[in-house]
């Protein structure tokens, strides 16, 4: 009953863990590969929820603190392989006798040295299929799993109790790391069948080659934010002042890209680079895209709306106004649809004569164990 307690405390707790690593993950996708490949996003997310399961399992569920406080059983036990002695001394089981395997099996002197060799076999098996580990670091790496979940239990949550209200046993760490070897080993049958990650990334690579409508976006509101932190430091030590920050705006859009090959900073994360139609680095183009963005966007509307102010007939200012927004309104929708899901040419594109081109590298290596 806790196990699955603490699977649907995992279940619940997961969408808000998965909202929060969804950007970086997007992100980092679309600065190795130029795209997101939706069977590692879901290898990914599988292994956050097994990790966070995992978790779960090792500290729930939480006793209140008096209670702790008032423990006095030991709080570590250091002598390798006790797990052994303790089902041969207390369990049921007798060699000689058959009726009892059965009832030995159900019993916590059995199940629980098999549960935490349970525990971290997915984790094995998920460092040799994805992150292509040799056995040597599967070892490593589920030993320090193992002495991170023992470490928790040991300083009472970080030290939130007065002490660890679960035993730090040194078997759990022996245990734990054997459940990464046997999830190793049996990871190998299911390599044949699922698809090898250097072919997906290899998929993905070549998807990357182009640019695609949300990895635009993606370029778009990253730079967005950086330029809002920048924003916001700058108001913070000089004052909101307007030429200010039309300066910082200029510098950011204008400026930073002369020095990062046409690219703004998260274009450049994005490998996204600005040419024109001989794939070369053309300044002045540049600037004329930039120039045409902001006056098609963002001049040309605003002119509109002063010019209706001007109409002195509050019917006719009023219905104009109606159609005007109605049009702007259409116009941006049809802009958005064009930029993310059609890949043809804005307005600004054609006029100045640019286009975003990946500079994705055929070459580029993901991030392993092997590596």
């Amino acid at each position: 009953m806790n196990y699955m307690s603490s699977i649907n405390a995992a279940v619940l707790i997961f969408p808000f863990i998965a909202l929060l690593i969804t950007m970086p993950f997007i992100l980092s996708q679309y600065h190795k590969y130029g795209s997101v490949s939706f069977f590692k996003s879901v290898i990914i997310y599988l292994f956050v929820f097994y990790l966070l399961c995992a978790y779960f399992l090792v500290i729930l569920p939480l006793p209140k603190i008096s209670e702790v406080a008032m423990m006095t059983s030991p709080r570590t036990q250091l002598i390798p392989f006790d797990f052994v002695i303790d089902f041969i001394k207390n369990s049921s089981f007798d060699i000689t006798n058959i009726h009892t395997y059965l009832k030995a099996l159900k019993e916590s002197y059995f199940y629980v040295p098999i549960f935490n060799i349970l525990l971290t076999l997915p984790f094995g098996m998920f460092l040799r299929y994805y992150f292509k580990c040799d056995l040597t670091k599967v070892i490593v790496y589920t030993f320090l799993l193992s002495l991170f979940f023992e470490l928790t239990q040991l300083s009472g949550l970080y030290f939130i109790y007065p002490r660890g209200y679960r035993l730090f046993d040194v078997d759990d760490l022996i245990l734990n790391t054997l459940g990464g070897v046997v999830g190793y080993l049996m990871c190998k049958p299911f390599m044949k069948i699922l698809p090898k990650i250097d072919e997906v990334n290899e998929d993905a690579m070549e998807k990357g080659m182009k640019i695609s409508g949300f990895r635009r976006i993606n370029a778009l509101f990253l730079d967005l934010f950086i330029f809002l932190i920048i924003e916001i430091l700058v108001i913070i030590t000089f004052g909101d002042h307007i030429y200010l920050n039309l300066g910082v705006a200029f510098m950011y859009y204008f400026v930073i890209p002369l020095f990062l090959g046409t690219s703004t900073p998260a274009k450049k994360f994005l490998n996204i680079a600005v040419l024109d139609y001989n794939n070369k680095k053309n300044i002045p183009r540049l600037f004329l895209r930039k120039f045409l963005i902001i006056f098609i966007y963002f001049v040309i509307p605003i002119i509109i709306f002063e010019t209706l102010t001007l109409i002195q007939n509050d019917y006719v200012r009023e219905f104009g106004g109606l159609i005007i927004l109605l049009g702007l309104f259409l116009f941006y929708f049809i802009s958005v649809i064009k930029y993310l899901f059609t890949g043809k040419e804005m307005l600004y594109e054609k006029l100045s004569k640019t286009r975003l081109v990946s500079t994705i590298k055929p070459n580029s290596s993901d991030v392993s164990c092997t590596n």
